[in-house]
């Protein structure tokens, strides 16, 4: 049944349009959080990469030796050798992780072209408003919108769970029977916080405060830990302050 212009109520215009812009928020907010879970699933691929790496690096030992020349070439040409073997290692564990890593891909692209069925869905939805003045019931749309924003909620939480049972089960807290054997160390492992808990720090302040996402390092960081970060490009140093780093911002 058509309807003349002059019967419409004058706030129904006003309605439709306070529908489309609660609508483009939530989808801004929908794409923000996809970008977030791109920076998550990044980080769980380079973590699983430093795995070998990590585990042969914690397995060694310092040892006093005499300062001659032939036992430090000798010494050299092991440690060559021996860091040959760890690389090798690293590259033999990320090809064996290939598989896994393709299907996980694969299964980001699904629930990448899924949302993106979602955005072309809402698009219509505002094209179609924009085009009709009609009365509708607002309270079914926003309940749709908010169902799929805890979709990706959900998903997102998966992906932070999955992340920490990683990074507990092969980053674990240094051993403190290990510490007390060797010398020289007067660290206690009481303070310190896991690599989980320090990455989620970083985290919290690269989104919480993004104009100054620096961290000021405390003693709770494990000092090899750090490195780790830094060496692999995950964590930066402050340009002036050696004792503040910061995440990478993967998502930009």
């Amino acid at each position: 049944m058509s309807v003349n212009q002059q019967d419409l109520d004058p706030d129904s215009t006003t309605d439709v349009e306070d529908v489309a812009d609660a609508e483009e928020e939530l989808i801004k907010k929908c794409e923000e959080m996809w970008k977030d879970m791109e920076e998550l699933s990044l980080l769980i691929m380079q973590v699983k990469c430093l795995t070998a790496e990590l585990s042969q690096w914690q397995k060694e030992t310092p040892e006093m030796i005499p300062l001659n020349e032939e036992i430090l070439v000798t010494l050299g040409k092991e440690e060559f050798q021996k860091l040959r073997h760890d690389l090798e290692l690293v590259l033999s564990t990320i090809q064996s992780n290939n598989e896994k890593l393709k299907e996980d891909l694969e299964r980001e692209q699904k629930w990448l072209d899924e949302q993106q069925q979602i955005l072309e869905s809402l698009n219509v939805i505002q094209n179609e408003l924009k085009q009709q003045v009609v009365t509708f019931s607002e309270s079914r749309i926003f309940n749709e919108l908010k169902t799929k924003m805890s979709d990706v909620k959900e998903y997102k939480e998966k992906l932070l769970v999955t992340m920490g049972e990683f990074l507990e089960d092969h980053f674990p807290l240094p051993d403190r029977n290990v510490k007390k054997k060797k010398k020289n160390i007067q660290e206690s492992t009481a303070q310190l916080i896991t690599l989980h808990d320090m990455l989620e720090i970083l985290l919290n302040r690269l989104f919480g405060v993004p104009h100054d996402p620096y961290v000021k390092i405390s003693d709770s960081f494990w000092p090899p830990y750090i490195e780790l970060l830094l060496r692999n490009g995950i964590a930066l140093r402050h340009p002036e302050d050696p004792t503040r780093i910061r995440l990478e911002a993967f998502h930009q």
